[in-house]
C-alpha cells in the first residue's frame, strides 16, 4: 500500500472540492482531491448557472475568474410570469447594486481544473472503494483502490464533498446524526439547445399546468425547465411535446419569441429539500450536497456549497497560518445557520411557484395573492432580491 502525506484530504472533485484545493494551495496548505469518476464525467455533468456575487468573489480570490469575467452575464435583475404577466424584480435596486453572475457551473469546474494543474495540484481521478478513517483521532486518514492498487493518506483533516451519495455523511455514526428532509412530488423536465435564449434575464413562470424555466448559458447556449410529474421519463417528451408545452406556460408575447431547436441534453431532476446536522464530526467536514440539498428553484445548490467553502477555507487559514481552531471548531454551527436560510428561500420560491398535484382552488388563489402581494410591496421584493443575489457570509 503506497501512503501519502497531506494536511487536509478533500473527497469529491465537483467544484466544491476543486474550489476548496486551489484556495488552500494559494495559501500554502496541502491537500488531495479523491474523485470517484473521471474528469470527462465531472465536465459532463450539466448544472445550475446562477452565482451569488459572493462565489464570485471566491473564484476571484482563487484567481479562477479571467474567463468567468470576460464571458458571464451579469443580471441585475430577471422575471416572474404570472396570470398573463411579467414583473420585473430588481435586484440591483433592492441590494444596494448587488448582482448575480449566469455562467455554467460546467465552466466553474473547467477553470477550476485548469488553475489547479498549473499550480500542479493532486486530483486523484476513477479511485474506488473510499473510506475515511480515525475521525476522532488527532491524525486521521483515509484509503481508497485505484487501478488495482491500494492506497492510504495520512493528513489533519478531512473533508467530504462527494455529494448526496457519497460515503462522508455516512461515516458520521447513526446515532450523531440527524437528517432533515422533504420530498417534492414532482421534477423538473430541462433541455439544452443552441439557440438564443428568449430573453436576456430569466424568466421563472407560474402557470395552472405547472412552473417553468427560462434560462440561459450564453448568447447562443439556452436552459429551459418545465415541471413535470415524477412518473415521467424524459425519453417520453419529443422536443417537439417539450417545445409546446414550454410556450403553453409563458406569457403571449415571451412564447411569440421562443426560438426553439434540437435538444443536445434532455433530462429530469427531482426536487429535494435536505439538511444533515452536525457538519462536523472530530476531523471530518461535511460541504455542500454531502450535507444538503436544495430544490433548484431559488438557485442556491452551488451557491450554498460555496459558502461551505468559504468558512472551511478561512478556518483552515487561521488553524495552520495563525494557530487559531476558533473557525473550524464553529463551523458546524455557523455553516448550518446559513444553509437553513437558504433551504427556506428555496422552499419559499418552490411553493410559490409550482402547481402541486393535490392543490386545491383555493391553494391556486393564495398563490396568486402571494404573487400580487410580492409586485405590490417594495419590501417583499426587497426581502426576495436579498435572499437571491445571497445572504452575507
Amino acid at each position: 500500500m503506497s501512503t501519502h502525506q497531506t494536511q487536509v484530504v478533500i473527497i469529491g472533485g465537483g467544484p466544491s472540492g476543486l474550489l476548496l484545493s486551489q484556495l488552500l494551495d494559494r495559501k500554502g496548505i496541502r491537500s488531495i482531491v479523491l474523485e470517484k469518476h473521471t474528469r470527462e464525467y465531472v465536465l459532463g455533468r450539466i448544472r445550475a448557472g446562477v452565482l451569488e456575487h459572493g462565489f464570485v468573489n471566491l473564484m476571484r480570490e482563487a484567481g479562477c475568474s479571467g474567463r468567468m469575467d470576460r464571458e458571464g452575464e451579469i443580471h441585475a435583475g430577471f422575471h416572474i410570469a404570472h396570470q398573463g404577466r411579467l414583473d420585473r424584480i430588481d435586484l440591483a435596486k433592492h441590494t444596494g447594486g448587488e448582482t448575480v453572475m449566469v455562467y455554467g457551473q460546467t465552466e466553474v469546474t473547467r477553470d477550476l481544473y485548469e488553475a489547479r494543474d498549473a499550480m500542479g495540484g493532486v486530483i486523484l481521478h476513477d479511485v474506488q472503494n473510499v473510506q475515511p478513517h480515525g475521525l476522532k483521532d488527532a491524525r486521521p486518514y483515509v484509503t481508497w483502490e485505484q487501478d488495482g492498487a491500494a492506497h492510504r493518506a495520512d493528513c489533519d483533516f478531512i473533508v467530504g464533498a462527494d455529494g448526496f451519495h457519497g460515503v462522508s455523511r455516512k461515516s458520521i455514526p447513526a446515532e450523531v446524526l440527524r437528517e432533515y428532509e422533504k420530498v417534492y412530488p414532482f421534477g423538473w423536465l430541462g433541455v439544452l439547445s443552441e439557440t438564443p435564449p428568449v430573453a436576456e434575464e430569466l424568466i421563472y413562470a407560474r402557470h395552472d399546468r405547472g412552473f417553468a424555466l427560462c434560462s440561459l448559458r450564453s448568447r447562443v447556449l439556452s436552459r429551459y425547465y418545465i415541471q413535470v410529474p415524477l412518473t415521467d421519463r424524459a425519453e417520453d417528451w419529443s422536443d417537439a411535446a417539450f417545445w409546446a408545452e414550454l410556450k403553453r406556460r409563458l406569457p403571449e408575447q415571451v412564447a411569440g419569441q421562443l426560438e426553439t431547436g434540437p435538444s443536445i441534453e434532455k433530462s429530469i431532476a427531482p426536487l429535494r429539500s435536505f439538511v444533515a446536522e452536525p457538519m462536523r464530526y472530530g476531523n471530518l467536514f461535511l460541504a455542500g450536497d454531502a450535507a444538503h440539498i436544495v430544490p433548484p428553484t431559488g438557485a442556491k445548490g452551488l451557491n450554498s456549497a460555496a459558502s461551505d467553502i468559504y468558512y472551511l477555507y478561512h478556518g483552515f487559514q487561521d488553524h495552520y497560518l495563525q494557530g487559531d481552531s476558533s473557525g473550524l471548531d464553529g463551523y458546524s454551527g455557523k455553516a448550518l445557520a446559513r444553509v437553513w436560510k437558504a433551504e427556506r428561500f428555496s422552499w419559499w420560491m418552490t411553493n410559490l411557484l409550482h402547481r402541486f398535484p393535490q392543490g386545491t382552488e383555493t391553494d391556486l388563489r393564495l398563490q396568486r395573492a402571494d404573487l400580487d402581494y410580492l409586485f405590490s410591496s417594495a419590501a417583499a421584493q426587497a426581502s426576495l432580491a436579498e435572499n437571491y443575489v445571497g445572504l452575507p457570509y
